[in-house]
């Protein structure tokens, strides 16, 4: 059976986990427009 590429998961979360993300002045706009929805911040 073929399986998908596998990224490591330290690789996925230092690239679009919650600190990542809040190292970004966009990154945190994404997260605050997302609280602002009322959606719960998914923490990868």
């Amino acid at each position: 059976m073929h399986y998908p590429h596998k990224v490591s998961r330290r690789k996925r979360v230092r690239r679009i986990g919650f600190r990542a993300r809040m190292r970004t002045s966009k990154g945190r706009k994404m997260i605050n427009r997302k609280r602002r929805v009322g959606r719960r911040v998914q923490v990868v």
